[in-house]
């Protein structure tokens, strides 16, 4: 999938979650999601794309990704 529309996807997901006061919590929850629903491949691809410095990514799936790359790193 080209990287374009998973950055708008993942975008629209944190755009429903950037309501929650708590950023954290925000990319929490972004991040669940996220591991959740999305293919494997789709997840390692935006991860790729985050780890190349994430152009397009709202703040809060900045944050989410990072914490995906951080538990990717772990298994």
């Amino acid at each position: 999938m080209r990287i374009e529309r998973l950055v708008a996807m993942a975008n629209d997901i944190g755009a429903f979650f950037d309501a929650e006061p708590d950023k954290s919590e925000a990319a929490r929850s972004v991040a669940t999601h996220l591991q959740r629903f999305w293919d494997p491949r789709m997840r390692r691809e935006l991860i790729a794309h985050h780890r190349t410095g994430g152009q397009g990514l709202k703040d809060v799936v900045l944050a989410a990704v990072a914490l995906l790359s951080a538990d990717s790193g772990r298994t």
